[in-house]
């Protein structure tokens, strides 16, 4: 496979500004003097990505009670967004990346291992990004199931 682009702990974390599912404007600097969670998803709507969003949905109190913000970000198109958070009832922004540009800046679209194959898509990342927009947590190719419980478990909450 080759090199692509990986953020770490205390790199900048790469501002954006993309539609959330009813096609407002959403930065990453708008979330600046909080600690915010990103997490890309290949499909809004797929089996392991509605377990990801719902673990996140059920998990949202705590990590907000903690200080925690959630941002999912897709490159799925907002009206697909906006489908996939009122069937499941997600209470958290759902960003679409439609040209992947935020995905391949954070290091989270490109080669990948599907089913022993190479493939290129959307990886599973999620990161942490502190009250000064560094990357304090960087997970790359993490699984649906059970990741909100790991990554609860790695901050503390």
């Amino acid at each position: 496979m080759s090199e692509q682009k990986r953020l770490s702990e205390g790199d900048p974390a790469p501002d954006f500004s993309l539609p959330d599912s009813t096609g407002k404007q959403v930065s990453l600097s708008d979330y600046r003097g909080r600690t915010v969670v990103v997490y890309f998803y290949p499909a809004a709507g797929t089996p392991g990505c509605t377990k990801q969003a719902c673990d996140f949905r059920d998990n949202l109190a705590e990590l907000n009670d903690a200080g925690f913000d959630v941002l999912g970000i897709s490159p799925d198109k907002p009206a697909k967004l906006a489908r996939f958070a009122a069937d499941e009832r997600l209470n958290f922004p759902l960003l679409s990346d439609e040209n992947r540009a935020v995905l391949a800046e954070w290091g989270a679209f490109g080669e990948k291992q599907s089913y022993g194959r190479t493939i290129t898509g959307v990886i599973r990342s999620t990161f942490v990004v502190d009250p000064d927009g560094k990357i304090a947590k960087a997970m790359y190719n993490v699984r649906a199931t059970g990741h909100v419980a790991k990554l609860r478990k790695d901050i503390s909450v």
